[in-house]
């Protein structure tokens, strides 16, 4: 029998099969994903309040009194990693504010691409004007160290000192990580970004978050407070992957004004933390910074606001005092 007599049923339905097995697969997906950001909302909602930049909302939390301290969290973060404990350690003495960076937490994202560190800083800049934040110190842990310094160079006006706590401050060798560089392509990365909301389990979210600590363990109970369910939503996945795919470049941009700065920089970054270089980052920003002073923890992982809470409260103290605010 000729090719083209074979009925067309014996390849249509296989291929009628497979498309109505990836379409309830689609189906479900979707319906995981609807149903597991609801929870993560209803889960950890907003601890703060909101303030308006230009019709974007900026989640924040503020609390107590002082000189002002901004805290800025870093990549897969939100607010929730400094009201864990460290926010408790100042508001005695200054007056607090943490902010969701945009497409993380509760700050809607700018937009699905080419949101850059500039524009970061910019909306964190506004937003501080809006709330009245007199020249704050401004402090960065992580991605958030890079919004710092983007805050420092493009806006030396409004930030009083700056501390950068295990920073990423300047573009690193190697290859991207394929993982968020396939997040960060348009059509695959919202696909794929539905499908890990959709299925990631609760043991690999854990498993990454002790990751982040190495070699520390992470505190008891901070896995359940840090709502790493809220990065886990599609749109912060794609937020955050374009983030991170995009910083190498902007940094190697920012990096380039940095011997200009000359307000106070108090650097600190934990010798065994095999997250942000030591040698990379934070060893050529005091290199390269005249006002920069970097305190190396020994021993000390990706996380020592939390690990050593102390030498933070006290790097901050000192960024404070060298900026005449104590």
């Amino acid at each position: 029998m000729p090719f083209r007599d074979l009925p067309m049923t014996l390849f249509a339905r296989p291929a009628l099969g497979l498309v109505l097995l990836a379409l309830a697969f689609a189906v479900v997906t979707y319906w995981r994903v609807t149903q597991r950001q609801a929870e993560a909302l209803r889960a950890y909602p907003p601890q703060g309040r909101f303030v308006d930049v230009e019709g974007h909302p900026v989640h924040y939390i503020q609390r107590g009194s002082g000189p002002d301290l901004v805290l800025i969290h870093g990549a897969s973060g939100n607010t929730r990693d400094f009201t864990f404990s460290l926010i408790e350690r100042l508001e005695d003495r200054y007056r607090v504010t943490a902010f969701d960076r945009p497409g993380l937490g509760h700050t809607p994202r700018l937009a699905r691409r080419g949101v850059t560190l500039g524009d970061q800083a910019d909306l964190l800049v506004a937003a501080a004007d809006r709330l009245g934040l007199e020249k704050p110190v401004v402090l960065g842990h992580s991605f958030g160290g890079a919004v710092a310094m983007a805050w420092a160079v493009r806006h030396p006006e409004a930030a009083r000192a700056v501390v950068d706590l295990s920073g990423a401050t300047y573009p690193w060798p190697g290859e991207l990580d394929r993982f968020y560089a396939t997040l960060a392509r348009p059509v695959v990365g919202p696909a794929l970004a539905h499908v890990i909301g959709a299925w990631v389990g609760e043991a690999y979210i854990r498993d990454a978050i002790e990751g982040v600590f190495a070699p520390q363990a992470a505190p008891e109970g901070y896995a359940g407070h840090i709502g790493a369910e809220l990065v886990i939503r599609p749109a912060s996945l794609t937020a955050n992957a374009q983030q991170r795919t995009d910083l190498r470049a902007d940094l190697r941009a920012l990096s380039e004004s940095y011997p200009a700065l000359d307000l106070p920089v108090e650097i600190l970054h934990g010798t065994a933390d095999d997250t942000v270089s030591l040698a990379i980052h934070s060893q050529a920003l005091a290199r390269d910074v005249p006002s920069a002073r970097l305190t190396p923890l020994p021993g000390v992982g990706h996380m020592p606001h939390h690990v050593d809470e102390e030498a933070v409260v006290a790097a901050i103290d000192r960024a404070a005092e060298r900026a005449g605010q104590r």
